[in-house]
């Protein structure tokens, strides 16, 4: 028999319309899965197409669905590892008799209308129970209190690791900007005044952003999280030394992209290893920590860097960071343990291999997925989605166009505030505080209202939730970002006080944070199932513009003026208004109906 999912034993049947619902039934025969010669629970609905079966075969939207519900047994560790084990079941058995000697069950009709929308939909509200552990060669944690399981570690113990995570996680993206504010001490002293290269040093460290997670994400599904942090915590430490002492601008160029590839790590995995500790009712607060360093690091980045650069000279942006890395780094060898379940039952499983001299035991959570398809998927799914889900596409691209803005806007202030206003080079970096309060305010009004505004419109819709009722609370900072960008550019163009310039962007960080967390929520609920595709395929997307959208700044404000310049980028900005709207109306029907018939 092919290896893969076996349905091998009669269950309760209900015809409804044209559809077969095959599920347990009190004092009736248990319908019983196994994958793998392992026993899966058998109180899960599973929906059949009344179609002749035979071996191997199930219409793959429904395998797909059913595949879905059923891993999620073996992937509570996070989405990315969920799509592995999805993609390693093959082949579906069902055995003729299935069918044949089904007999008929009362459904109540509501949940038989549940049942139907839930697995339409790949809805992730049923729950399973632990693996059962029958097979004497499934190695499982001991029992639900184990406090080998990170779910059960104490409330110091978590909270220290969810401290360097966030730390980390922090250090690195105010790494990518600590230096924007003394680009032009780097060019006098390398006797150089090719504007493009000048922006390419600042955004060139996304790039490394950009192709990071590739291969990360999949190293770490496979070795777990904890040597992936190491390795790369010691990478980014010595690629930001290298910086400090780079001898050219080819060197500190190639030096900014090896360290945004190191420094991509903690981004890659961090909200992976908060989840894989602290439960989902409590996750909020911690997940909230971890969120501020990609949101406030770059904002905070700047307005460090222009005093340092004043006071010791733009190689001590480097050293700052390198320094405050390798303490972090540190402290991360002795305190931070691994949290990634995979991993953790592996080694268990590789000494109890040791101890009993057993070569069959196997960790509960091993999928048998290769190396090969583990990488293969982290590259090829997330292009995928961008290629040919439109909502992925169009939402993606602007959440990159508004995070490009960010950063040609940080490549722009210190030479309109240093050459225009007059300010020193260290107060340069001031100009940056109303990217911070904007994005504070954002991360304040999205984090409060987003739920509500959601949970209201699903109140209205007879309590039914909706990925798309996350988008309408998006529409308002569609109008944001293009006001901020006509706020700051003409405001600039014509001399206004230095503060005008400073609240537009102010409002621009305001609508970036808010255009981000709605988006991001959004493709999370609306592709639950390949959720940490649609996220990748947005990282990298935003990540590829943010580094080459600066390019462009400062030769478009010479030519255009800072008025026009920024008109341009607002103009763009307020084309994509729509949007939300658009989605929000036929996000549905879109989602529903694979225009390219594409399997992810």
């Amino acid at each position: 028999m092919t290896p893969g999912l076996q349905i091998g034993r009669p269950a309760s049947m209900l015809r409804h319309g044209h559809k077969l619902f095959a599920v347990e039934a009190p004092g009736q025969m248990a319908f019983v899965c196994t994958y793998n010669n392992r026993p899966l629970p058998n109180h899960s609905e599973l929906l059949l197409d009344p179609q002749p079966y035979t071996s191997n075969f199930l219409p793959h939207a429904v395998r797909r669905n059913f595949d879905y519900r059923v891993t999620r047994t073996y992937s509570q560790v996070s989405n990315y590892s969920l799509e592995h084990i999805q993609d390693s079941m093959k082949h579906v058995e069902v055995d003729d008799q299935l069918v044949s000697a089904a007999t008929p069950a009362p459904i109540p009709e509501e949940d038989l209308k549940k049942s139907e929308r839930d697995l339409e939909e790949g809805s992730t509200s049923v729950e399973f129970d632990d693996p059962p552990s029958d097979d004497p060669d499934a190695v499982n944690w001991d029992g639900p209190d184990d406090p080998a399981n990170p779910q059960n570690w104490s409330t110091k113990k978590k909270t220290i690791n969810v401290i360097l995570v966030s730390s980390v996680t922090f250090v690195t993206p105010l790494a990518s900007s600590i230096f924007a504010p003394s680009i032009d001490q780097v060019m006098r002293e390398f006797h150089s005044t090719n504007e493009q290269l000048a922006s390419f040093i600042v955004s060139v460290y996304l790039l490394g952003y950009c192709f990071g997670p590739l291969v990360i994400a999949p190293l770490s599904e496979m070795y777990g999280r904890l040597p992936l942090y190491h390795i790369c915590n010691v990478l980014f430490v010595a690629f930001t030394v290298a910086c400090a002492k780079a001898p050219n601008l080819g060197g500190l160029i190639a030096f900014r992209l090896l360290a945004g590839l190191a420094g991509s790590c903690p981004l890659t995995i961090g909200a992976g290893s908060l989840a894989d500790m602290i439960s989902k009712e409590k996750r909020g607060a911690a997940m909230s920590s971890w969120a501020l360093g990609p949101l406030f690091g770059p904002v905070i980045g700047p307005i460090a860097g222009g005093y340092l650069s004043a006071a010791k000279g733009w190689r001590w942006s480097f050293w700052v960071v390198a320094i405050v890395a390798g303490a972090i780094t540190i402290v991360a060898f002795i305190f931070m343990r691994e949290t990634y379940a995979y991993a953790l039952l592996e080694k268990k499983t590789k000494k109890l291999r040791k101890e009993t001299g057993n070569t069959k035991l196997r960790s509960i959570l091993d999928n048998g997925t290769t190396t090969e398809e583990v990488f293969r998927l982290a590259i090829t799914r997330p292009t995928k989605m961008l290629l040919f889900a439109p909502i992925v596409s169009l939402l993606s691209f602007y959440m990159a166009l508004v995070y490009g803005y960010l950063y040609l806007l940080f490549t722009a202030m210190p030479s309109l505030f240093e050459g225009e206003y007059h300010f020193s080079s260290g107060s340069v970096g001031l100009s940056y505080i109303g990217l911070g309060v904007g994005s504070l305010t954002g991360l304040v009004i999205s984090g409060a209202s987003i739920d509500r505004f959601a949970q209201y419109l699903t109140s209205k819709n007879g309590g039914e939730p909706k990925p798309e009722y996350r988008l309408p609370f998006m529409g308002g900072a569609c109008f944001i970002v293009p006001a901020g960008l006509f706020m700051f550019g003409w405001s600039a163009e014509n001399k206004d006080h230095w503060i005008v310039p400073i609240i537009g962007t102010s409002f621009l960080g305001c609508g970036m944070i808010i255009v981000f967390m709605c988006i991001s929520v959004y493709l999370v609920d609306a592709y639950v199932q390949y959720a940490a595709s649609a996220i990748a395929a947005s990282t990298v997307l935003r990540s590829l513009v943010g580094a080459l959208l600066p390019l462009a700044g400062r030769s478009m404000y010479k030519s255009l003026g800072y008025g026009w310049g920024t008109s341009l980028l607002g103009f763009i900005a307020a084309a994509a208004i729509p949007l939300p709207f658009v989605f929000y109306k036929y996000g549905e029907r879109i989602r529903r109906k694979n225009l390219f018939d594409v399997k992810f």
